[in-house]
């Protein structure tokens, strides 16, 4: 049985598109799709799937129904992935996403999702437990912050670098294939991001999700 993905989109040429996306993937299962929230609601709870994937504003409001979803399913179904899909980088809500934890959870931009390999790569992604977060929506906390003082002024360039593959989920292996470094010196850059940050005593998972919250914060 492959990855169980529940879909949620109100625009329906978009979601016919997605829909065709995910079945297209042999390992995918769409198990169901939606138009609102109440749909996608009475959706988790009968199909349990593995994986959301749904929009960030979708009725009965229109305003941040993904984010409450992501929300909820944090304390209800912590096994259950979400993988946002906005038409804006909003950074807030990026922020907001993970701020309880960056595991399982994901957010694209949906022009990104044109391209079906990167939209089903960031599915499996999420249920593998990873994360996902948008190469705009990174640039855009970047941007934004550049002036501010920061706890990333220890960190070194390269430091940086790895950082950043770091907050889009990747493993110490792809970030060596990004950044074309040795596994063995992205370990070292980790570790030392791991103390310049101050998180040497944390579990190795925890130390992560935690550097990345900092990154996304602060830069």
């Amino acid at each position: 049985m492959g990855t169980r993905v529940v879909l949620a989109e109100d625009n329906s040429l978009l979601r016919h598109g997605l829909v065709r996306l995910i079945e297209g993937a042999p390992d995918l299962d769409l198990v169901g799709s939606a138009a609102d929230l109440p749909a996608l609601t009475a959706l988790i709870e009968t199909q349990t799937p593995d994986v959301v994937v749904t929009d960030i504003r979708m009725p009965p409001t229109n305003t941040d129904e993904g984010i409450a979803i992501a929300a909820t399913l944090r304390t209800k179904h912590p096994e259950i992935g979400v993988l946002l899909l906005s038409q804006y980088a909003e950074a807030s809500y990026a922020l907001t996403l993970l701020a309880d934890g960056t595991a399982r959870r994901g957010y694209l931009l949906k022009e990104r999702v044109a391209d079906g390999d990167e939209l089903t790569d960031a599915i499996r992604r999420v249920a593998d437990g990873g994360s996902v977060i948008d190469p705009t929506v990174i640039e855009g906390l970047v941007a934004a912050n550049r002036a501010k003082p920061s706890e990333l002024d220890a960190l070194t360039p390269r430091e940086l670098q790895v950082l950043g593959e770091m907050a889009q989920g990747k493993s110490n292996a792809s970030i060596a294939a990004a950044l074309v470094l040795s596994e063995r010196a992205i370990e070292k850059h980790t570790n030392s991001i791991f103390s310049k940050l101050g998180l040497s005593e944390e579990r190795d998972l925890n130390r992560r999700v935690s550097a990345v919250l900092v990154y996304l914060h602060n830069r």
